[in-house]
């Protein structure tokens, strides 16, 4: 596996000296997430910026993924909004669209995947027709990706519609498409009680194309510093040894961007020695 960094935990760096930064570092994977800042598709200069980065990246022997978290890219008054689950009268074609400008993007990197989500379901709706709505959105999107050679690593998000490993498997059970794979994020797990952890690495491990890092408390949704929560690290490190995960293990401290570079240099000091053991 690769050990990895989310440019979500370097805002207020540019993407280039983001990269750099991880690199001296020792990282060998970038999760770029797209952003205001950060290779903004609507932005006049993205094809150039795209350019960049791609070069960068050759140039560092780097790999990456795309991540589609920001938070008002698309509204700038609602966190996350337009998604996968909104009305189309809310804006979910937006939501649709700027899927299709990140795989797109992914595909210019040669990234491993586009990391995506559900989106929180603020409408009184039946459940049945909220997975329906996602999955009718979703496969615009997977159609779009199986065009591009681009898989989607969906992630299971807490207080979203798909929020748990059992709300997963039902939407794989609703979409049938070879592109559709799993972005884990451990923290989120160990969030929601889905422990121990290493048994789901087991269970997913051949879905897997993305994982994110980093601690947690159980019931708390905040990412933490390593050692911070209640994470025990070395058998989920070894769990994906064992499934022969070789993807980017990709550090998630999207509220760590003041001190971004200790924080990256803290993260790389307690994962990459517990990586080394494995390997």
């Amino acid at each position: 596996m690769r050990l990895g960094y989310n440019t979500n935990g370097l805002a207020h760096h540019s993407l280039p000296t983001a990269i750099r930064l991880l690199d001296s570092l020792g990282y060998k994977s970038v999760a770029i997430t797209i952003d205001f800042a950060t290779l903004n598709p609507y932005d006049a200069g993205f094809e150039q910026q795209v350019q960049e980065a791609r070069e960068l990246l050759q140039e560092l022997g780097m790999r990456s993924v795309i991540e589609t978290g920001a938070r008002f890219l698309l509204d700038p008054l609602h966190k996350h909004e337009p998604t996968l689950v909104s009305p189309k009268s809310a804006g979910r074609p937006r939501r649709i669209e700027f899927l299709r400008h990140a795989i797109d993007l992914a595909a210019a990197l040669e990234s491993d995947c586009v990391s995506l989500w559900s989106g929180i379901l603020h409408d009184s709706i039946p459940r049945d027709k909220a997975i329906a709505r996602l999955v009718e959105g979703l496969s615009h999107v997977l159609d779009y990706a199986e065009r591009k050679n681009i898989v989607l690593g969906f992630e299971p998000e807490p207080g979203m519609l798909i929020d748990t490993m059992a709300s997963f498997a039902e939407l794989v059970d609703a979409v049938d498409s070879p592109n559709l794979k799993l972005t884990l994020d451990i923290g989120h797990l160990h969030c929601l009680g889905e422990v121990p952890i290493a048994d789901v690495i087991r269970r997913w491990g051949e879905s897997l194309v993305n994982v994110h890092i980093e601690d947690m408390e159980t019931g708390v949704h905040e990412h933490l510093m390593f050692g911070e929560g209640e994470i025990d690290f070395p058998p989920v490190i070894a769990a994906l040894h064992e499934v022969g995960y070789a993807g980017g293990l990709h550090v998630e401290l999207s509220r760590h961007s003041h001190q971004g570079p200790a924080a990256a240099k803290q993260a790389h000091a307690f994962l990459a020695p517990m990586i080394a053991a494995v390997e």
